[in-house]
């Protein structure tokens, strides 16, 4: 049989790492939300979703009081049909950040169920293209650090064989910026992809003058210039600009990105599983992505994403952030820059119970 027992929910706080602030915001803590889902043949998946700080009761209220009173006794392999049960549960507060974040915690773990079923990994479950990733580091490039630290992660990471690595942009004038970015592209030589992140703070105006003063740095990309809502202004600035324009983790609709793609105004899509409402979701936009030949980068979460970037033909990159070692016992494989999908069947996540219960906040 495969019908859903039960489905219990988790908060679990994970301290971050490393300070990261951008051009809007620090990083203050990683709250994990947490979903497990077992069922009458005695397999239990496990799925999870996140915010950085804040919010993270509301999506456990969400889940715990509308959501997974609705799961017992469902079929478990019919993902679709639990996905679509529960949006139309929650289409009052559709779309929005709570309603995606929930939703994600439970299709993951529906899709651990489904991998651990198959006894297959995610990566191939879902596809199958590659199981080599290439890697970019995010983790050395915040905006607090001072030059000197920028050139020593951003050489670094390309000593290890690793693709690329992302600066964040946002100081109050361009020409610091310019400076920032300069001193790792001579550090680092013209085959070294950087990329930037504005985290949408720019207006359309200013984006397109930054673009115009990093003109010649060969940049890989420009991402989230602008604020997620405003389509035209990336439309403008990708037309302004011979940059790659990156957006999506902000995005928590396939709608959203289908705007996008029809208007030209992102040429590298980065859904993250979380936001965008799970896997199955996310695995629509980055076939639709294919379809218009723009190549898929997913925003953090690089412990789950390097399996989907794996399993689709157009996987760019994996950004490298580690969060999840103070609540998992194995970290992800790399090797020769690259990032590899992991051959255990399920999410290919190695949980660390103890930990995560002395980390439960509810």
């Amino acid at each position: 049989m495969t019908r859903i027992a039960a489905a219990t929910v988790a908060l679990v706080d994970v301290e971050v790492e490393t300070v990261r602030t951008d051009a809007v915001q620090s990083f203050a803590k990683q709250e994990t939300v947490v979903v497990e889902i077992t069922t009458d043949e005695g397999l239990t998946g496990t799925g999870y979703s996140y915010t950085i700080g804040t919010g993270g009761h509301s999506v456990v209220e969400l889940l715990r009081h509308s959501l997974l009173p609705l799961l017992p006794g469902q079929d478990s392999r019919e993902i679709e049909s639990l996905w679509k049960l529960l949006h139309a549960a929650t289409r009052a507060t559709a779309v929005g950040a709570i309603t995606s974040l929930a939703l994600a915690a439970v299709d993951t773990a529906l899709w651990d169920l489904r991998c651990l079923r198959a006894n297959e990994p995610l990566w191939r479950v879902a596809g199958g293209a590659s199981r080599r990733v290439p890697l970019y580091d995010t983790e050395h490039g915040w905006l607090q650090l001072p030059i000197d630290e920028l050139v020593a992660g951003a050489v670094a990471a390309r000593d290890n064989g690793w693709g690329g690595t992302k600066i964040k942009v946002g100081k109050p004038s361009a020409v610091e910026d310019a400076e920032r970015l300069r001193a790792v592209r001579e550090a680092t030589g013209p085959s070294f992809d950087i990329m930037i992140d504005a985290n949408q703070s720019f207006t359309a105006a200013e984006a397109i003058r930054r673009a115009e003063t990093f003109r010649d740095l060969d940049l890989f990309w420009f991402e989230e210039p602008l604020p997620a809502d405003d389509v035209s202004g990336h439309v403008r600035l990708a037309d302004s600009t011979t940059v790659p324009i990156a957006v999506g983790e902000s995005m928590y609709s396939i709608a959203q990105f289908r705007d996008y793609l029809q208007r030209g105004g992102a040429s590298i899509v980065q859904p993250d599983v979380a936001r965008i409402g799970g896997i199955t979701p996310w695995l629509k936009v980055a076939h639709m992505a294919e379809a218009f030949n723009v190549v898929v980068a997913p925003h953090f979460l690089m412990e789950l994403h390097v399996n989907l970037v794996a399993a689709v033909p157009n996987g760019r990159y994996v950004e490298h952030i580690p969060q999840l070692r103070a609540i998992t016992t194995q970290e992800m494989e790399i090797v020769g820059g690259h990032a590899l999908a992991s051959e255990t069947p399920g999410l290919g996540i190695a949980w660390n119970r103890d930990a995560m219960d002395n980390r439960r906040v509810v």
